[in-house]
């Protein structure tokens, strides 16, 4: 058996039932349990992708959608009776459009990390449960991807003329100590919840093909993920 063979039988080893390993795992070949892992996650990765870059993707979801940074979401009702109702609105509106525009950036660099994905990356997520897909994908793909977004976000914010808005509603906001300085940078603000909403539905779109290989219509997923049940 090599060595890679060993290492990621062992880490599926320590949260698989018994019988699963006894059965399915054994009569799996190494070339076999990594196709499927990466099977999975990028068929994950391309689910999310297309759930959230599409109107209303991040607004119509209430898991990702964005707020109003900090306490300006819970200080909306001081700030409609001062008369900024309509802006506020306006406000979370225009955020969740642009994190929407970014999102389709996504795709290549996604992909292009589960392709590239060494035997620890694999190990790691078989054994750091819920959220090790999640840990996966923002640990390789954050830091590019935020350089990626923030131009669009700046031109989504920019058309929507959002840039100016927040600034005269957060401005306000601050004035009265309701929003942190550091949630001064709407683009920025925008960008980081737009990834963390992307990587949360990345691996939830992996769970559900853990839990239904079958229903994706995927031979290699049907096989190895059929095989761990």
């Amino acid at each position: 058996m090599h060595r890679r063979t060993i290492v990621l039988a062992a880490s599926a080893s320590l949260v698989l039932p018994h019988a699963a390993r006894a059965g399915g795992l054994a009569s799996l070949s190494n070339a076999d349990a990594t196709r499927g892992l990466k099977a999975a996650l990028e068929t994950g990765a391309l689910a999310a992708v297309r759930l959230l870059g599409v109107q209303d993707g991040f607004l119509g979801n209430p898991k990702v959608r964005i707020p109003l940074p900090g306490a300006l979401q819970d200080a909306s009702k001081l700030l409609k009776a001062m008369g900024q109702g309509r802006q506020v609105d306006e406000l979370e509106l225009a955020i969740n459009r642009a994190a929407e525009n970014a999102v389709p950036l996504a795709k290549n660099l996604l992909v292009n990390a589960v392709r590239n994905m060494s035997v620890t990356d694999a190990k790691n997520i078989l054994t750091g449960g819920d959220t090790s897909v999640t840990e996966f994908f923002a640990g390789k793909t954050r830091a590019p991807l935020s350089g990626q977004f923030l131009p669009v976000v700046k031109q989504a914010t920019s058309r929507a003329g959002l840039a100016a808005k927040y600034d005269r509603v957060a401005g306000k906001a601050v004035g009265f100590g309701l929003v942190k300085q550091e949630d001064a940078s709407i683009d920025h603000y925008v960008t980081r919840k737009a990834l963390d909403g992307l990587y949360l539905v990345i691996g939830e779109e992996e769970q559900k093909i853990r839990r239904d290989p079958v229903g994706t219509g995927s031979s290699i997923l049907s096989k190895v993920f059929g095989a761990i049940r």
